[in-house]
């Protein structure tokens, strides 16, 4: 019985964080628990251990008598989570660097070559990575080999991050960048050579940061607002 409820947990888990993280739930949008279990035709059980995982994820908030909700996107939240990112991205490219065998990193290289594809057919206008070993920075977290790192940067906040990639365009510019700087982690991890990887890494996650940052100073994004907390 156990057994069956984390499967259909497993299951609605699945289906609710690709609705929140696109966008097909909205953030701030309230989540009515007995309509969710009509849709996806569970019982209330797997439905709470479901979302009980999502809000391990931070992509949902529960408070006592009043519910969930779906997180809502901020700047600042953004710009901290970057700034985490920067440091433990950075340690994650140098471990990489260290540890990935040669068909480890061939395979990063191959990845990257479908995203050369990818950027060319959509003309350069979408460098957006699904999920898991298709993603970059993914297989970089994984390649390093250091499982409290990769607990923190694949678990804690990479759905979060996912939802900001997917659900925002800073730049018309940034995917041909971003590219670039791919490619040039890429090398240096090819190389074995740690301290540049990670000096490439920081400086990639810094210049998004930066390209985020001009963005506020343009204009607000219609989606997203400041914390007045």
């Amino acid at each position: 019985m156990q057994e069956e409820t984390t499967t259909l947990a497993n299951k609605v888990c699945k289906l609710m964080l690709k609705d929140i993280v696109t966008g097909a739930i909205g953030q701030g949008q309230k989540l009515n628990e007995p309509e969710l279990a009509r849709i996806h035709g569970i019982s209330r059980g797997p439905l709470r251990e479901a979302m009980g995982r999502l809000e391990a994820m931070r992509l949902i908030t529960r408070v006592p008598n009043v519910g969930a909700h779906v997180v809502k996107l901020s700047y600042d939240a953004l710009l901290e989570i970057y700034q985490i990112r920067e440091s433990l991205e950075g340690l994650a490219a140098r471990l990489a660097a260290e540890t990935m065998t040669g068909e480890e990193k061939l395979a990063l290289r191959t990845l990257l070559t479908s995203h050369h594809k990818h950027l060319l057919d959509t003309q350069g206008q979408s460098y957006f990575q699904q999920e898991g070993d298709v993603d970059f920075h993914y297989r970089i977290i994984h390649g390093s080999k250091n499982q409290r790192l990769i607990d923190m940067l694949a678990g804690d906040l990479y759905q979060l991050v996912r939802m900001y990639r997917y659900q925002f365009s800073w730049s018309s510019n940034r995917p041909h960048q971003a590219l670039k700087e791919h490619d040039q982690i890429c090398s240096a991890i090819e190389e074995s050579d740690g301290e540049l990887a990670e000096w490439l890494m920081k400086r990639h996650i810094n210049n998004a940061r930066n390209n985020i940052l001009a963005s506020m100073n343009n204009q607000k994004h219609p989606n997203l607002e400041k914390y007045n907390e």
